[in-house]
């Protein structure tokens, strides 16, 4: 798959993973997990990219004596899961023009 495209897919799974709560991340991995495999090492730079686009909040809590650091999706992010889910349309219609052609002559 082409980086550009996996990436655009990572940002708008995590997002998707917050949309039904604050979470931090290694909750947001194990989430994931069914879906799609993401590493530490993948979501940490991902989270700061979206919170520096503006579609994330970040805050901390005490959790157990610590403190852990929560993600929340803004409005920011919720359009971008919109805009995300339009586009894919366009891709869906494309895919099943290939796969019809790949049939055909085949």
């Amino acid at each position: 798959m082409d980086i550009q495209l996996k990436r655009g897919m990572l940002d708008i799974c995590v997002l998707s993973a917050l949309l039904r709560e604050d979470s931090y991340g290694y909750k947001i991995i194990k989430d994931l997990q069914p879906y799609v495999e993401i590493s530490e090492s993948t979501l940490y730079p991902i989270l700061r990219r979206l919170e520096g686009a503006g579609a994330l909040n970040v805050y901390s809590a005490e959790h157990n004596g610590r403190l852990r650091k929560y993600y929340a999706i803004t409005e920011t992010g919720r359009e971008r899961i919109r805009e995300f889910l339009e586009e894919w349309k366009g891709m869906l219609a494309i895919y099943e023009y290939i796969k019809g052609e790949m049939n055909e002559n085949e």
